[in-house]
């Protein structure tokens, strides 16, 4: 996995991160200085060459890494809030591009709260798949299309607030997850229990075997939901559907591996929380 190559004292990718994160997001502040009499294009194109400029003025590789992904992020956060109330059929695409940005830099903000051992830039999860870069753009293509030719379609409030109900839902839930888990928790499912490898069965883990995993399901659902994207919005159901059905199967070989009856007992009381999926089957 890519990381830091220096481990810095702890707490502090957290608070760096944090801090260009709202550097990024102070693009915000953009709309006043159309006000004044800079055209907007020009605007924005000098608004990221000097936050490119000071991020490499202030930190070095590989803190600079950490800063311009945090940023980038915060940025696509502030351009989603002010597309969010735009007068325009793009508006909900400003929704989404705010629970992206959020979905992705709390990832790694709370990992590097939670379980800084195990943080990396990864943590971002910006290069998760080639598969979710490709579901990505194609949520984006149709909903750009669908807006040409159909912009009605995208003014359907009802269904994108259901949406971003969703997302708020399955974004607090994986972070309740992961908060829960601590340093248990971890992106990649692991092979070799660690020696602080403990079962978490408490808070959400007493719903659900899986409550990240149900989290994240219904928050990659609730994105298409709010962007009205019908084709996507199935496809995503059914693939999300099928990614965790293996992934808990994996993932629940090597919790058995490492407890044994303890999680054998776990599994019969508490459902996985996704639908239709049990986890892996035990031959008794």
């Amino acid at each position: 996995m890519a990381g830091c190559a220096a481990r810095a004292p702890p707490g502090s990718e957290a608070r760096l991160s944090l801090a260009t994160f709202l550097l990024g997001a102070s693009v915000l502040a953009l709309p006043l200085l159309t006000r004044a009499g800079l055209q907007g294009r020009t605007g924005l194109a000098l608004y990221v060459a000097g936050l490119n400029a000071l991020l490499l003025l202030l930190y070095r590789p590989p803190r600079y890494q950490i800063a311009i992904r945090a940023c980038f992020l915060g940025f696509v956060f502030g351009c989603g809030v002010l597309l969010s109330f735009s007068q325009s059929s793009w508006n909900h695409f400003g929704w989404y591009m705010c629970s992206l940005s959020l979905f992705h830099y709390s990832e790694y903000l709370v990992t590097a709260v939670n379980n800084p051992k195990s943080l990396s830039l990864d943590s971002f999860l910006l290069n998760h798949s080639l598969e979710y870069t490709v579901a990505a753009l194609s949520s984006w293509i149709e909903f750009t299309l669908e807006n040409i030719f159909w912009p009605e379609l995208k003014q359907i409030t009802w269904l994108s607030a259901t949406g971003l109900l969703m997302v708020v839902f399955g974004e607090c839930l994986r972070k309740a997850a992961m908060f829960t888990a601590g340093s248990n928790f971890n992106h990649v499912v692991q092979n070799e229990k660690s020696e602080t490898h403990t079962l978490v069965t408490r808070g959400v883990y007493a719903w659900f075997r899986h409550p990240s995993y149900v989290g994240w399901f219904y928050w990659s659902i609730g994105t298409q939901v709010m962007l009205c994207n019908p084709i996507c919005g199935v496809s995503y159901a059914l693939t999300v559907w099928r990614f965790f059905r293996d992934r808990t199967e994996e993932e629940e070989i090597s919790l058995i591996h490492f407890f044994g009856e303890e999680y054998l007992e776990y599994k019969k009381r508490v459902p996985t929380g996704l639908p239709f999926i049990k986890g892996v089957k035990v031959e008794l």
